[in-house]
């Protein structure tokens, strides 16, 4: 089954993606996944949001560029291989992966794994908001 992604391209300079991502939240749109690459002057912003049709208007209404595309979102399993045989599956049939990133639609939240230029004053700067962090140990028992 597909699901619509929206790509957002966006330049690689402060307060551009928060900007970007609070017309969103405005608008009273839920970003379910999301995932940023970048380079030095760019970024592409790729996100499942819950109403792709109206978050495309908002962005509009904002000059924001959007593109719409088809993605899959599947469940794999927290086993060890599992992501490896999806992978042998789609390689197999001669299919190219072109991206693929991490999402969570559980009651606990996403969790996210976040490279920022800063990590020490990244983890200051959250301190506030409580949030779970995973270290190394805890990462490596799932």
């Amino acid at each position: 089954m597909k699901v619509k992604q929206i790509s957002i391209f966006l330049e690689n300079r402060s307060g551009r993606l928060f900007g970007c991502l609070s017309v969103l939240s405005e608008a009273g749109i839920n970003v379910v996944s999301a995932s940023l690459a970048d380079t030095n002057d760019f970024g592409i912003l790729r996100i499942l949001v819950s109403d792709t049709e109206k978050a495309v208007a908002v962005l509009k209404e904002h000059h924001i560029i959007a593109k719409v595309t088809d993605v899959i979102a599947i469940v794999v399993p927290n086993a060890i291989g599992s992501l490896a045989k999806v992978l042998d599956a789609i390689d197999k049939a001669g299919i190219n992966i072109s991206y693929m990133y991490g999402l969570s639609v559980t009651d606990d939240g996403a969790t996210i794994a976040i490279k920022t230029s800063d990590i020490d004053a990244t983890i200051k700067a959250l301190e506030p908001l409580n949030l779970k962090y995973f270290s190394d140990e805890e990462l490596s028992k799932f």
